[in-house]
């Protein structure tokens, strides 16, 4: 197939969140699976690493084009590039009054204010590269950011080209609590007819949905797991769009994410101290531990379970059942790290909680991915008592690496953490612990059950060595996306 990748975010071009090593993964898995793949990201000059234009071969491509974004017309080019360990092409969209910004969609935690006409701009772009550069079998979509393009595409684009009437959209929501839910008028700058703004399609509570506009005109929508597939079609975690969800029958398919085992794995992990694998974990992983315990100034206890949590800071992440356990969690005889940035309240708890125990709890509110990895080969426990989790990936890090997760059962999270049980420990399944209920209470008997099995060698080696010894690659899941690929087109070729 020639698949044409789309997402506002990829390692190692520009990353805030899950989406970002998902679109450079199954990207890189698709290609090895013997597809064409070209990926199309918005060009973030501010974020790119040091060196990039010479690593990934970053240099101009094609002419300027002028697109129409509501009464306006914006100017664009392309840049090409190479995504790292594959052959895998990248287009990037190169537009610096949208994109050549120190974040892609905020600023000081505050949306930019013209994020829809950025992103318009960015879908209709997408529909440049399909002309000049196709044609394409497939256009994968990702989260609100291109909830446009398939919209664009149908009403259109495949009216323009005979080669883009085959072509098949798949759109995946990788989390439904961020919509991209901009005001009416908003809709005059996605160009498209105003017939096009009622319930069944782009309007949402009088404004402008391109979350929707995704879910709606695509021709399949996945989401990261079976279980956030269904959850999202009820009330209860469908942000308001249960019924557009509901609406696409076994046109919603979920498929759990997998890891990037070039970049997340113990035993070539360029940024830990000591390589380890299911064989070598008992010795290796104590060395990384004291590592980390060195790195983040607390007491080198190698008894001491540390208990981690690399998260964005908010209450989706669970941090309002970690504000209420307070005492109670640190309590313990545990050592906490925290790292990511979010919420202001809840940077504020983890700062002042590591200088109330400063032996205790080491807290980094900032984005650093060498210390990410230290922290998953050096942890115990990792934390992951989100309130809904369209897949995670943390959990999945921390298993490869021996470090027993502790979940709430919701999501990715229920299909990927199997809770230890007399039943599952029989079976060799059990993998980490996790709770049913949201609620502090259940949390901390959660927590407290992990805590009473790190005290137990043996029954720990075992839980960890369950979880070490899974294959969580993106092979059969690159596998899995095709198929739907497979469905997606059949509806243009009948």
């Amino acid at each position: 197939m020639k698949i044409l990748m789309t997402a506002s975010e990829a390692v190692p071009f520009a990353k805030t969140g899950g989406l970002a090593d998902v679109a450079s993964a199954l990207s890189r898995a698709l290609d090895q699976a013997g597809h064409e793949v070209l990926l199309v990201l918005p060009h973030y000059p501010q974020l790119l690493p040091h060196g990039a234009r010479q690593r990934f071969q970053i240099e101009p491509i094609g002419e300027e084009f002028t697109l129409p974004v509501g009464p306006r017309k914006s100017k664009g080019s392309f840049l090409s590039a190479k995504l790292p360990n594959s052959n895998v092409k990248v287009l990037l969209v190169d537009q610096p009054d949208y994109f050549d910004r120190p974040s892609p969609y905020v600023f000081e935690n505050i949306p930019y204010e013209d994020n829809c006409e950025r992103f318009v701009f960015f879908s209709r772009a997408i529909v440049e590269v399909m002309k000049q550069f196709g044609p394409y079998d497939i256009v994968h979509a990702n989260d609100w950011q291109t909830g446009l393009l398939p919209a664009l595409i149908d009403i259109e684009a495949r009216k323009q080209s005979a080669d883009i009437q085959r072509t098949g959209t798949v759109f995946t929501i990788h989390n439904l609590a961020f919509q991209g839910r901009f005001w009416h008028w908003d809709m005059v700058l996605t160009g498209l007819d105003w017939k096009y703004f009622n319930w069944k399609q782009m309007e949402f509570f009088g404004d402008l949905n391109l979350l929707k506009t995704g879910i709606v005109f695509a021709d399949m929508v996945t989401t990261v797991s079976p279980t956030y597939a269904r959850e999202i079609q009820s009330p209860d975690f469908g942000w308001g769009l249960d019924p557009a969800l509901s609406g696409r029958g076994d046109s919603l398919v979920g498929i759990l994410n997998g890891v990037d085992t070039d970049i997340w794995h113990p035993e070539n992990d360029r940024f830990i101290k000591c390589n380890f694998n299911a064989e070598t974990v008992e010795e290796k992983k104590a060395i990384c531990k004291a590592d980390l315990q060195k790195t983040l100034g607390l007491p080198e206890k190698p008894d001491v379970p540390i208990v981690a949590m690399i998260s964005r800071m908010s209450q989706q992440k669970g941090f309002d059942l970690l504000k209420k356990a307070g005492d109670r969690l640190l309590n313990n005889d545990a050592q906490f790290v925290f790292l990511g940035t979010g919420e202001r309240n809840f940077e504020q708890f983890v700062k002042e909680l590591a200088q109330t125990y400063p032996n205790r709890v080491a807290s980094l509110v900032r984005f650093d991915e060498e210390l990410a990895h230290k922290i998953e080969a050096g942890s115990d426990l990792f934390l992951m008592p989100s309130e809904f989790e369209p897949c995670g990936l943390n959990q999945l890090y921390s298993m490869l690496y021996g470090t027993v997760p502790v979940v709430h059962a919701v999501g990715g999270l229920a299909d990927s953490v199997v809770p230890v049980s007399p039943e599952t420990l029989a079976e060799g399944t059990a993998t980490g612990f996790s709770f049913e209920r949201y609620s502090t209470e259940a949390f901390l008997n959660a927590f407290e059950a992990a805590l009473s099995a790190y005290r137990d060698p043996e029954l720990w080696q075992q839980i960890r060595l369950n979880g070490m010894k899974q294959d969580l690659s993106w092979d059969n899941i690159a596998n899995e996306y095709i198929r739907v690929y497979e469905r997606a087109i059949t509806k243009h070729t009948k």
